[in-house]
């Protein structure tokens, strides 16, 4: 079967899922957003959450074209780049700042609240992330055996459904439980996988197109019909189809 090596546009899709991971993992919690929607009034959620669903459309197009196996190898380069950026932010923020600098005294505050996330936050959002991501790989890769390649749209929409549903109930109960009530961690669990679903939602037609073109211009479609569906493997495996003409 091919390697990953031989794939033109594989190492740019595995950049794209990391430079989201990290940006919205270490610049959106800086900033908390409320907007007053319809019916549900004034909801509150990190800035972050905007983005952090586009990991997901990675995540999806990564299983779609090369298959469960080669997906597999890029959330682990996620998992081990939000592990690093979580270690150097934790440094950065206690590293003592030049006594004699003003600058560097005025920078610290505004570095403690941007980097400076608790324990628990940095935890919850790297054991989320694991689980998720290879939750929503797996329901993709499987499902696209079951409907035989067909309905794109069930297998991204329903993926994320799992994924992001298993992200927030591991986030949330790690990072706020005991300090929240459970009727709002509830309240913000529900509202935070919803939006998030929404965002799959809107670009499910971009996801079509991509998907399609990388198709085409790689000339494979994966399906993961021998693949053993552990996390803990960086072998590519998975039944690569040579499309028609290429």
């Amino acid at each position: 079967m091919n390697r990953t090596a031989h794939f033109r546009h594989y190492d740019f899709l595995v950049a794209g899922l990391v430079c989201v991971l990290l940006c919205s993992n270490l610049i959106g919690p800086g900033k908390v957003c409320t907007w007053t929607l319809p019916l549900l009034g004034a909801v509150t959620f990190g800035a972050g959450n905007l983005f952090f669903p586009f990991s997901y459309i990675f995540g999806d197009v990564l299983t779609e074209v090369y298959g469960y196996a080669r997906a597999r190898r890029a959330i682990w380069a996620g998992f081990g780049a939000m592990l690093f950026a979580t270690f150097m932010s934790w440094a950065i923020v206690n590293i003592p700042p030049e006594p004699s600098e003003p600058y560097n005294q005025q920078l610290q505050p505004a570095l403690e609240l941007v980097f400076g996330n608790t324990w628990r936050i940095a935890l919850g959002s790297i054991v989320a992330y694991w689980i998720g991501d290879f939750a929503n790989s797996f329901v993709l890769a499987k499902m696209k055996i079951w409907t035989q390649g067909r309905w794109l749209w069930t297998r991204t929409i329903g993926s994320t459904i799992v994924g992001q549903g298993v992200d927030s109930l591991a986030f949330y109960p790690i990072a706020f439980y005991g300090l929240w009530s459970t009727q709002t961690m509830i309240s913000v669990i529900l509202f935070n996988w919803a939006m998030k679903v929404a965002v799959e939602v809107v670009f499910t037609p971009l996801t079509y197109g991509v998907v399609n073109a990388l198709k085409r211009a790689e000339g494979v479609d994966t399906y993961d019909v021998h693949t053993r569906f552990t996390p803990f493997s960086l072998k590519e495996e998975g039944e690569t189809k040579k499309l028609h003409g290429d």
